[in-house]
């Protein structure tokens, strides 16, 4: 009877994952891992958050950013980001600017076979985020 039990149990749990696909969540905060073919410089922290309102902000390592967007079911796009002005080093300023450059670019969204949600511009590769944790 317990050896029965077991498979049923794990089999009923996974279905129950199964049935529950990950979706971009609005004023959910996403934190930046990628950004196209090159990861993030260690220990900058880059975000991104989709505001119910249509308005799109986080961190760009350096700035603040922020941008209107659209969406409609895996279709994403924002408009031209605006930022705060701070200075930082110079490697930090040239992923900055990567990485808002690669925001206007974004046309669609999906997640991985492993969770990770990817913003793709029209060629190339994606932005690619975690959920932040917390």
């Amino acid at each position: 009877m317990k050896h029965a039990l077991v498979p049923a149990l794990l089999a009923a749990t996974l279905a129950g994952c199964a049935s529950d696909p990950v979706q971009l969540e609005s004023d959910k905060t996403y934190r930046v891992e990628w950004i196209g073919e090159r990861p993030l410089i260690d220990r900058s922290h880059l975000t991104i958050t989709l505001g119910e309102d249509g308005r799109a902000y986080g961190s760009a390592g350096c700035n603040h950013w922020f941008a209107s967007y659209q969406r409609d079911g895996e279709k994403l796009t924002f408009a031209q980001a605006g930022a705060t002005r701070k200075l930082c080093a110079p490697a930090l300023m040239e992923q900055e600017q990567r990485f808002l450059e690669a925001l206007d670019q974004v046309q669609r969204w999906d997640v991985s076979g492993i969770g990770q949600l990817r913003l793709w511009p029209a060629a190339g590769k994606p932005i690619r985020l975690w959920p932040e944790e917390g």
